[in-house]
C-alpha cells in the first residue's frame, strides 16, 4: 500500500509540473498576444484616421470629377479601397486575437486550478503515507487519551507537510529564481563585452553583483524563518524584535511596532520556539488577511504570567463564521494547549483585529 501510495504521489506530482510547465507558456503567450492587440489597436486608430481623409478626398475627386484627371481618380478610388480593407483585416486580426486572449485566459485559470488540486492531493497523500509509517508512541506518551492522540498526530504530520511546502515554494519562487535569472545574466556579460565592449559588461556585471545580493538576502531569510539562531542566543525578546524589523523591510508598506515590558526571562529552547512562532504565525496571518498598514506587537514579562498581544489595523473578520479547519487558528491554539495557556480574538470587520495569548510561566513544561 505505502509504495503504491508513494508511486501516485510521484505521479501527482509529475502531472502538476508539467500543468506548472503549460502554465508558464500560455502566460508568456497571453502577453505576447495582449501586445499584439495593444498595437493594432494603435495601428487602427491611425489607420482610422486615414481612412476618413481619403473618404473625403474620394468624395471630392467624385463631387468635382472634371476638375481631376482620370489618373487621379483611379488613385483616390484605390487608395481609399486599400484602406478600407485593410482596416476591415486588421479589425478581423484584433476580434482574433482579443477570442484568443479570452480562451487563454480561461485555459490558465483551469491549470491555476489543477496545479493548486495536484498539490493539495500530494499533500494528502503524504500525510497518508506518513501517518501509515510513522510512530506515534512519542506523541501517545504526551497525551491522555487515544481520540486526542490520533487527531493531534494528524495535525502534527499536517503542519510538517505545509511547512515543506511553504519552504519549496518560498526557495522556488525567491533563491532559485535569482539564481536562474543570474545564470542567464552571466552568459549574457560575455555577449556584452564581445558586441559592446568593457563598459557595458561593467555596467551588466554591477547589475548581476546586485541580484546576488539580493538572493542572498533571500536565503537568508528562508533560513530566518526555518529557526532565527537569535532565539538560541539571546531569547525571545531579542528574536522577536530582529524578526519583526525584518519583516518591516520586506513588508514596505506596513509599519510594523514592537514593545517589550518587563524583565525579559530564558526559558527551555521548546518552549522560546513556541511563543515566538506563535507571534510568527499570528503577524504572517495578519500581512496574508487583513492586508494592514500597521501591526502593534507587545510582549508583557509579568512574575507568573507573559502577556502577549498582537494587534493590527487590517480588515477584520467575523469570529464567529471563522471555518473549524482553518489550520492556522488551530496550529495556535494547539501550541497554546502544550504551553497550558489561553488564547483570545477579538475581530471585527473593516476594524482589524486583536489576538491576546497569556502563557503561564510556573508550569513543568517551561
Amino acid at each position: 500500500m505505502v509504495r503504491t501510495m508513494n508511486q501516485s504521489k510521484n505521479d501527482i506530482y509529475v502531472i502538476s509540473e508539467q500543468s506548472r510547465q503549460n502554465y508558464e507558456q500560455m502566460r508568456a503567450e497571453l502577453e505576447e498576444v495582449k501586445q499584439d492587440i495593444s498595437l493594432l489597436i494603435t495601428e487602427n486608430d491611425l489607420m482610422e484616421v486615414k481612412s476618413r481623409q481619403s473618404r473625403r478626398r474620394l468624395a471630392d475627386v467624385s463631387k468635382n470629377f472634371q476638375s481631376y484627371s482620370e489618373v487621379e481618380v483611379r488613385e483616390a478610388y484605390e487608395v481609399a479601397s486599400k484602406l478600407q480593407l485593410k482596416l476591415s483585416m486588421n479589425e478581423m486580426e484584433e476580434k482574433r486575437l482579443r477570442k484568443r486572449r479570452d480562451e487563454l485566459e480561461r485555459q490558465l485559470e483551469g491549470l491555476l486550478e489543477t496545479i493548486d488540486r495536484a498539490e493539495q492531493l500530494v499533500t494528502q497523500v503524504a500525510t497518508v503515507i506518513n501517518y501509515l509509517t510513522s510512530d506515534l508512541k512519542n506523541v501517545g506518551a504526551a497525551l491522555e487519551d487515544a481520540k486526542q492522540k490520533q487527531e493531534f498526530s494528524i495535525r502534527i504530520i499536517e503542519a510538517q507537510e505545509e511547512e515543506r511546502k511553504r519552504l519549496s515554494r518560498d526557495i522556488h519562487d525567491g533563491p532559485a529564481q535569482m539564481l536562474a535569472n543570474v545564470l542567464l545574466r552571466a552568459g549574457l556579460v560575455e555577449k556584452i563585452f564581445n558586441e559592446e565592449g568593457k563598459a557595458s559588461a561593467l555596467s551588466e556585471l554591477k547589475s548581476l553583483r546586485m541580484n546576488v545580493r539580493a538572493a542572498l538576502i533571500e536565503v537568508r531569510r528562508v533560513i530566518f524563518d526555518l529557526r532565527p539562531m537569535s532565539l538560541d542566543d539571546l531569547g525571545v525578546g531579542p528574536a522577536l524584535k530582529k524578526y519583526l524589523s525584518q519583516i518591516e523591510d520586506f513588508e514596505k508598506d506596513v509599519d510594523i511596532h514592537f514593545q517589550s515590558i518587563g524583565n525579559e526571562q530564558r526559558f527551555h529552547t521548546n518552549f522560546e520556539a513556541a511563543v515566538f512562532r506563535l507571534v510568527q504565525e499570528s503577524v504572517a496571518n495578519a500581512l496574508k488577511h487583513g492586508k494592514p498598514s500597521s501591526i502593534w506587537v507587545k510582549v508583557e514579562w509579568l512574575r507568573d504570567t507573559l502577556n502577549i498581544i498582537i494587534k493590527d489595523n487590517g480588515k477584520g473578520f467575523d469570529v464567529n463564521k471563522v471555518k473549524k479547519k482553518s489550520f492556522g487558528l488551530i496550529g495556535m491554539r494547539e501550541r497554546v494547549d502544550l504551553l497550558k495557556g489561553a488564547m483570545k480574538i477579538n475581530s471585527t470587520i473593516g476594524k482589524g483585529t486583536i489576538i491576546l495569548f497569556q502563557i503561564p510561566l510556573n508550569n513543568e513544561g517551561n
